[in-house]
């Protein structure tokens, strides 16, 4: 398996970089079980992307003018208590928030009471039921480490789209590190992402060639 490096300066920089290493060294192949199957898609085999200001705003990419944004801030808003909170709505199998609502507030709580030196600050999400899922969670994992004062994410997605999932993913995520920082007392850190399956489905192949800049 090849593993992909990619470091940018902030979330847009990190997408339309991720875009670019898809289209041109991603895996083509037909799903045979998940979300589209029997259609097609690019694939990293694993995938680090290290944004080194992923609060520089806005959080979200300015694509090509004709080409529909893969997101938006008002989209985002309404999905973070998805994230945060136990919040589900009827006929929804699980929300992140259902798994890291509690663990938020513990991940705070440990910083400010016994001190930013711990390896112990790991957000998990889903659990031994998870693989029974029709869909399972994509975001497996949220850990965290507080260097030079500043709170920084390493994520763990063991699936994941890139033209819509990962800037929406991650501009929200990237909110919610905000509010720990806050609530910890300290700065805003960077953000490490990793996955083994960060992919274009083939709907959105020319979509994606378009935005990077891609023939």
């Amino acid at each position: 398996m090849k593993i992909s490096e990619i470091d940018a300066r902030d979330l847009s920089e990190a997408w339309f970089l991720c875009l670019r290493k898809t289209l041109t060294e991603g895996y083509e192949y037909k799903i045979e079980r998940g979300s589209y199957a029997g259609q097609h898609r690019k694939e990293l085999d694993f995938v680090v992307v290290q944004v080194r200001n992923p609060g520089t705003r806005p959080l979200i990419p300015d694509v090509p003018q004709g080409v529909p944004p893969p997101t938006s801030m008002e989209y985002i808003e309404s999905y973070l208590p998805y994230l945060m909170t136990a919040h589900k709505a009827e006929g929804e199998q699980y929300t992140y928030g259902q798994y890291l609502e509690k663990q938020i507030s513990e991940v705070i709580r440990m910083y400010k009471e016994d001190g930013y030196n711990t390896n112990q600050a790991f957000m998990a999400v889903g659990d031994s039921q998870s693989i029974f899922l029709s869909d399972p969670p994509c975001l497996r994992g949220i850990d965290t480490r507080i260097r030079d004062n500043k709170l920084n994410f390493i994520i763990y997605f063991r699936s994941w789209d890139l033209w819509a999932g990962f800037p929406s993913n991650l501009a929200a995520i990237q909110l919610m590190k905000e509010y720990m920082a806050g609530e910890i007392g300290v700065g805003d850190g960077e953000l490490i992402a990793m996955s083994k399956g960060l992919h274009l489905y083939e709907y959105s192949w020319e979509l994606a060639r378009i935005s990077a800049g891609v023939k």
